[in-house]
């Protein structure tokens, strides 16, 4: 998958540090995906939810964390649209941002 913007988990992580290597992993792991379809994604992350409009919502660092990125498969693109904690994400619209 080609990933938009790392500058965003970059930027996240010089604020958050304990976040780093968590979203280093999942960068890693989703950018080698070639996913088809939401089924595919979640066999690779399991806790990953699909919440309407394209986007999926993912925990990072045991749930601490939330990145929502919109999917999609048939261009194989993903645009991050939000890195934060949980108390950030309890305050947006996933489906939306």
């Amino acid at each position: 998958m080609h990933i938009i913007s790392r500058l965003k988990l970059i930027d996240f992580w010089e604020k958050h540090p304990d976040a780093e290597v968590p979203l280093k992993i999942w960068f890693s792991r989703a950018k080698k995906a070639k996913w088809k379809g939401i089924g595919e994604l979640k066999r690779d992350f399991p806790t990953a939810d699909y919440v309407g409009n394209d986007r999926v919502v993912f925990n990072i660092k045991g749930n601490n964390y939330r990145l929502i990125v919109l999917v999609f498969f048939t261009g194989q693109k993903l645009f991050i649209r939000f890195v934060g904690t949980r108390a950030a994400y309890d305050k947006i619209d996933a489906t939306t941002i």
